[in-house]
């Protein structure tokens, strides 16, 4: 089966890690801890529904996308399956799409302050192949940008530093390991998450690396399973000729503190 090998190695890693990392007993999270966070942070956190409900250890995500290599591409229709785990940040996602006719696949694996990126088209044709320092620090980006987007249970995490902008805008870092990422979050005026972008995401493309900012603006929030969250969201870099969406995502489904694949 086309892309089994991948497919194969995603489901080994997720069950590697179900074990690895276990689910433990979570505490609620309550309006008092929300104190040290920026105001316009709390106010996303409290109109979100988080308040009352456990800390996520992990959560599965399902999306649909367009992925766009260049300016002017028709885009390729994708789907992705993916979990991330928060106590030790883990990142294993799985995209599928067809391109020229051919099935591919893209398999990002994140953990232990390391990341890899692969793509291969017929099982066998290896388009892109990136690991090492510049893969590692765009993952710790995106990692960050999932748990902002939707675990805003999870932003009282203490490898998370806040620092208030204005009202509707405040920075953060995030320290995992040796890595070291910020970002700047902006809130509209209903206090929902409406954008994230911060520049030590770098570009990779033809074996050169473009340090650019990062963006996603986000919008058209639901609820979902009581939580409000985006439902559609871009993925965005600054270009010296001018802003290039090489996606545009929507999420099916959210599932927190899952105990097998799915």
């Amino acid at each position: 089966m086309a892309g089994r090998s991948f497919d194969t190695r995603w489901a080994a890693a997720v069950a590697a890690e179900l074990a690895a990392q276990p689910l433990a007993v979570a505490p609620v999270l309550t309006e008092p801890d929300l104190a040290p966070l920026p105001a316009p942070v709390r106010r996303y956190v409290l109109a979100s529904g988080a308040v009352g409900r456990p800390v996520p250890q992990n959560m599965r995500l399902e999306m649909d996308a367009v992925m766009l290599r260049k300016p002017g591409d028709p885009g390729m229709a994708a789907t992705s399956t993916q979990l991330n785990w928060f106590r030790s940040p883990t990142r294993l996602f799985l995209m599928k799409a067809r391109m020229f006719g051919l099935p591919v696949r893209a398999l990002h694996i994140y953990r232990e302050e390391q990341a890899t990126f692969q793509v291969r088209a017929a099982r066998l044709v290896t388009i892109v192949d990136q690991s090492g320092e510049s893969i590692s620090d765009a993952e710790t980006v995106t990692v960050l940008n999932e748990l902002c987007i939707f675990a805003p249970r999870a932003l009282v995490d203490r490898r998370l530093t806040w620092q208030p902008i204005d009202d509707r805008t405040a920075a953060v870092t995030f320290t995992n390991g040796r890595r070291r990422v910020a970002a700047t979050l902006l809130f509209n005026e209903r206090d929902e998450l409406a954008d994230f972008w911060s520049d030590d995401r770098p570009e990779s493309g033809d074996n050169v690396v473009h340090h650019r900012r990062w963006s996603t603006p986000m919008s058209d929030y639901r609820d979902i399973g009581g939580l409000r969250l985006p439902t559609r969201g871009d993925a965005v870099y600054q270009r010296p000729d001018g802003p290039f969406t090489y996606g545009s995502f929507t999420l099916r489904s959210v599932t927190y503190d899952v105990t097998e694949a799915g």
